[in-house]
């Protein structure tokens, strides 16, 4: 009986689709799920590559047919389920098998059941997978946390399955425990608020010069012709052409402005202010997602409140720089965190590879990515992004776009909230001299807790307590 090389245990999109891409690739997959009937039609409508596929129903003849060391890969929702699942299999294993939980997952619990499983010389990786269905079926970008002795493991087959950019794998072990799980967390984040800047630029030319769908559908396949080159802005090209097969309407116009969120978006604001940070574009995306929820609040709220909005002139070219302007901040944001938290968690974090890794496969791929690589790889002043001569440069030029479009956005009663909150960043970072001196002065007025003074060492207090 032939062994299998990986196991995968979960068939549902996500799982089913790395399975299939397993297979394709010459590797042996054991396969099983918990709902067991889903287990035979899998693998008859893999059809050539069925082959490949070792279906079990038993948990235990699943292990039995893998080969040793074991690498069993979980397709299943994180939380509670993962930690059933531990339990049920770790006692299964030897020591030097090797768990892979490729779910969106808390990093902190990557980093509890890493330690946990140590205890028992079995390998626990946590490995954040993106792109999608298609992403996993043809090249995910994946990003893997976890021991050396597991990536040896399960190189080989990450490698193989992989996007591929300019034949580079866009796969990495990038630390230990967590890092994978952060990183994938963080990408998430950064997706939150490029998704959310498109958003508002659609909305500006929806309802501030009244363009159709499909117009604004042909601007941004222009753009990604250029250097706005991105996955997103080429599936809203696609998505803002497309009519509604039952009203002939513009698809877009049927859909409810509602948006959903599975959580990971949210889980980078949380860290981001564990570790003292702000990342305050995908902080804005969160909010408008939110807020997008309560429908029926905005829909009272537009009577009483008076909700017109005015009408704009933007040129197309503007608001291409007032975007780049956007995503070049939303990046540099992102990698901000991935430094804190790096350096909190000794996790050693390569910021160069993680943008390589992102080039192709994922949903935040962009054109801006080789740049970002080569910016960390160079000399970074203060190691931040934003300060890479040729993103400074880039940023020069296209920051006067961004001013005029936020300020047009507020005067004519557009929302724009993660593009506002980019410049106001922005504008933050660049002033040597700020206003917090003044909240200092508050904090020590009225709870005395004391300031710095100006090239002085200590803390001092103000006359207010004489």
């Amino acid at each position: 009986m032939t062994k299998a090389q990986i196991g995968v245990y979960g068939l549902g999109t996500m799982g089913s689709a790395l399975a299939l891409n397993m297979a394709e690739k010459g590797f042996d997959v054991a396969v099983t799920n918990r709902e067991t009937d889903w287990i035979s039609s899998f693998v008859a409508e893999a059809e050539d590559l069925a082959e490949k596929l070792h279906p079990h129903e038993k948990i235990e003849e699943f292990v039995a047919a893998l080969k040793v060391p074991r690498i069993i890969l979980f397709m299943i929702p994180s939380g509670k389920p993962m930690d059933m699942m531990i339990d049920a299999i770790a006692p299964l294993l030897d020591p030097g098998d090797t768990i892979i939980d490729g779910g969106n997952a808390d990093f902190h619990q990557t980093r509890r059941r890493s330690e946990e499983l140590a205890a028992k010389d079995i390998h626990f990786v946590g490995m954040g997978v993106s792109g999608g269905e298609k992403g996993a079926r043809h090249g995910p970008s994946m990003m893997v946390g976890g021991s050396d002795h597991s990536w040896q493991q399960l190189r080989q087959v990450l490698v193989a399955i992989a996007a591929k950019f300019d034949g580079d794998p866009c796969v990495d072990h990038l630390g230990p425990d967590g890092a994978g799980h952060f990183v994938k967390t963080v990408h998430n984040g950064v997706e939150y608020a490029d998704m959310q800047v498109i958003a508002e630029i659609y909305g500006l030319l929806r309802y501030g010069a009244a363009r159709a769908p499909a117009d604004i559908g042909e601007m941004f396949v222009r753009w990604d012709q250029g250097r706005l080159k991105s996955y997103l802005v080429e599936i809203t090209g696609k998505i803002l052409q497309f009519s509604d097969p039952e009203t002939s309407h513009p698809m877009v116009d049927v859909i409810k402005d509602a948006a959903g969120q599975k959580g990971t978006g949210r889980w980078t604001v949380v860290e981001a202010v564990r570790l003292g940070q702000s990342a305050n574009m995908i902080e804005a995306a969160i909010g408008a997602r939110s807020w997008s929820s309560e429908k029926d609040t905005r829909g009272t709220a537009q009577k009483i409140l008076s909700g017109r909005r005015s009408e704009l002139t933007l040129d197309e070219a503007t608001l291409a720089d007032a975007f780049l302007a956007a995503r070049i901040l939303g990046y540099a944001q992102g990698f901000r965190l991935l430094a804190a938290a790096s350096e909190e968690y000794e996790w050693g974090l390569d910021y160069a590879r993680i943008a390589e890794i992102w080039r192709a496969g994922c949903i935040i791929r962009s054109a801006l990515l080789d740049d970002i690589s080569e910016a960390f790889r160079g000399d970074l002043p203060a190691g931040q992004l934003i300060l890479a001569p040729q993103f400074a440069k880039l940023l020069s030029g296209c920051i006067p776009a961004l001013r005029q479009v936020v300020a047009a956005a507020a005067s004519g009663g557009h929302a724009v909230p993660a593009m506002a909150a980019a410049l106001s960043w922005y504008d933050t970072m660049r002033q040597g001299y700020g206003t917090a001196n003044i909240i200092q002065a508050q904090r020590d007025f009225f709870g005395h807790h004391g300031f710095e003074r100006l090239g002085e060492e200590g803390k001092h207090h103000g006359p207010w307590w004489e």
